[in-house]
């Protein structure tokens, strides 16, 4: 038996989100925010987090800096039983932090990157990564140092057995390098949004994008936010329409879609299926502050899973918690 369902390779930070902000952002000006969250983020964290409390085992390598953000980060992370034995400190480092500022219905994201961007492949422990059903990546811009051998990390996954997904995420360059081209040969399910899509594919045309994309990856799939999401397999059309919620925060919804779909996905199940439990866990999210928090709230989640159909979910018991190693 693999000893996780998932191992996610990824960032860890928090998320510290204004709201009620003004309209407009003036220049030497003191604008008041009405409300703040600080919560975990991150879409590796946000991603391993919430698909623990749906029950599965998640495997979790990451890093983090030696400060309090990071012992933060452990703390929230831990709670919803996530193994946390291969997450590294840095001593002297500083732990990411992004700043999300809403603004109607877009958003500013600021982000530190901090210790993300220093994880690299000799920090990674290998037998631990592929001992799992299911091999994870989120981010994949702000994986610098990790990202040279980013084709080496899923092609060695591949060949442990392990079926595989990726969450690129946005590229803070805007430059979407060929690069990325290389790894989706080792990818099994691709996980862009709209944006993303069309930025990776090099073409405005949605419908182009998601052909060009289902040429190189067995399985698609597109976020659209409210809008119905779209997959591809091969010449197969799916699509599935979100679930009407009152949106409370959208952060951390993608990522919440990606343990809902991936969930199912490693269950066997029907694409259908796969993309309906996405969309119930994407809209979940949406309905408390922060990428987190709708899925801390036990009550909250199995009483939102149950009016949409699905059976509630028991929160596993939290491993004991080792010290991230020395780097």
């Amino acid at each position: 038996m693999p000893a996780f369902d998932v191992s996610v390779v990824g960032e860890l930070n928090l998320d510290l989100i204004f709201y009620g902000l003004p309209e407009i952002l003036e220049l030497d000006r003191e604008h008041l925010a009405k409300d703040l969250s600080i919560t975990l983020g991150s879409s590796s964290a946000i991603f391993a987090h919430n698909f623990a409390l749906l029950g599965n085992r998640v495997g979790f390598s990451s890093s983090i800096g030696s400060d309090p953000l990071g012992e933060i980060c452990l703390e929230r992370l831990g709670e919803s039983g996530v193994d946390l034995s291969h997450v590294r400190r840095f001593p002297g480092k500083t732990t990411g932090l992004t700043v999300i500022l809403p603004s109607r219905k877009q958003r500013y994201i600021l982000t530190y990157p901090g210790t993300m961007s220093l994880m690299k492949s000799s920090d990674l422990d290998f037998s631990y990564i592929n001992s799992a059903k299911h091999f994870h990546v989120s981010s994949y811009f702000l994986q610098r140092a990790l990202r040279a051998s980013m084709v080496d990390l899923f092609r060695r996954a591949k060949e442990a057995g392990l079926t595989t997904s990726l969450d690129t995420n946005d590229d803070p360059e805007d430059r979407w390098a060929d690069d990325l081209l290389l790894v989706l040969k080792y990818v099994d399910v691709f996980l862009p949004n709209e944006r993303e899509a069309c930025k990776i594919a090099r073409t405005d045309d949605f419908s182009r994008a998601i052909e060009t994309l289902s040429q190189k990856v067995p399985l698609v799939v597109v976020k659209r936010g409210a809008d119905e999401v779209i997959a591809r397999r091969g010449k197969e059309k799916f699509t599935s329409r979100p679930p009407a919620t009152v949106v409370v925060d959208p952060v951390g919804a993608g990522d919440s879609f990606d343990a809902g779909f991936l969930h199912q996905f490693i269950r066997g199940s029907k694409i259908e299926d796969c993309l309906k439990f996405g969309n119930i866990t994407g809209a979940l999210s949406t309905t408390k502050a922060g990428g987190t928090e709708a899925f801390r709230d036990a009550a909250h989640r199995n009483r939102f899973l149950r009016e949409h159909g699905l059976p509630s979910t028991e929160t596993p018991a939290a491993p004991a918690t080792p010290r991230p190693s020395l780097k």
